[in-house]
């Protein structure tokens, strides 16, 4: 059972540690900038690490929407941070599923999330598991509802696309928790990370706000549940700092182990 938390780029391995982490998660550059990830002088210690390496690709990113103006550059950004993530040997790269607008055909961004993949393969391929996460809010999103979510898999299963499950998100997206792996595994087949985090904000809301494992809405059995269910590795983003993740790690490795 591999438990870790997402944390401040600057030291990651450090970050684990303080932590008891299995794993870490963190961003290769600004989560809300276009840049490009730098080189990272720790790449050959990360790399050399037995602390599992995940990275979350920047929120800009949407890959489904209509507007050209994003859409490429998304493709493009999202190819560059899976090399770069590939290069410090992470083992995937995190994307949420992204969204249309409201006056939009909502199957086009469906295609293109088809059309993003096939980018990757024309570019020379994505050299490690890119997993479409899903999310909180929004009417015309392509991975909140799960008949959405069975839609986009018609779209992208074919190229082996990975599934992470966030917790906060299915709760606030309107999804129920309970039995929650067989519904995603019967539309998806796999599981292959799991975001355990608490909600702040009430079922269907879809707010994305995160919580320390029960202090928010959300029954952390639930969340044990899914985890054991899926036997997928897990990753809080839970506020707190080391104390508040350290908690939570704790939490789900003495409930989930068992």
């Amino acid at each position: 059972m591999r438990i870790g938390a997402h944390v401040d780029p600057a030291d990651p391995l450090d970050a684990a540690a303080a932590r008891g982490a299995d794993a870490v998660q963190f961003f290769l550059a600004d989560p809300q900038g276009w840049k490009a990830p730098a080189a990272r002088t720790d790449a050959a210690a990360l790399k050399a690490s037995d602390v599992d390496i995940y990275i979350h690709a920047p929120y800009v990113i949407n890959v489904a929407t209509l507007n050209n103006r994003i859409r490429i550059p998304s493709r493009k950004l999202l190819l560059t941070h899976a090399r770069a993530a590939a290069e410090i040997g992470a083992r995937a790269l995190i994307v949420h599923g992204g969204h249309v607008n409201a006056d939009d055909d909502i199957a086009v961004g469906f295609d293109n999330w088809r059309k993003t993949f096939a980018y990757a393969e024309k570019e020379g391929g994505l050299p490690l598991p890119v997993l479409i996460e899903n999310t909180a809010g929004g009417d015309h999103a392509m991975a909140r509802h799960f008949d959405s979510l069975a839609r986009l898999w018609d779209a992208v299963g074919e190229f082996g696309a990975g599934f992470c499950l966030d917790t906060c998100h299915a709760h606030a997206g309107g999804e129920e928790l309970l039995d929650i792996v067989d519904r995603v595994k019967a539309i998806t087949g796999r599981i292959d990370l799991i975001h355990a985090n608490d909600s702040k904000d009430t079922f269907d809301s879809g707010r994305d706000r995160h919580d320390n494992l029960g202090n928010g809405k959300i029954d952390p059995e639930l969340v044990v549940a899914a985890i054991r269910a899926s036997g997928a590795p897990a990753i809080v983003e839970t506020p707190g700092g080391i104390e508040g993740q350290s908690a939570d790690i704790a939490l789900l490795r003495e409930k989930a182990g068992n």
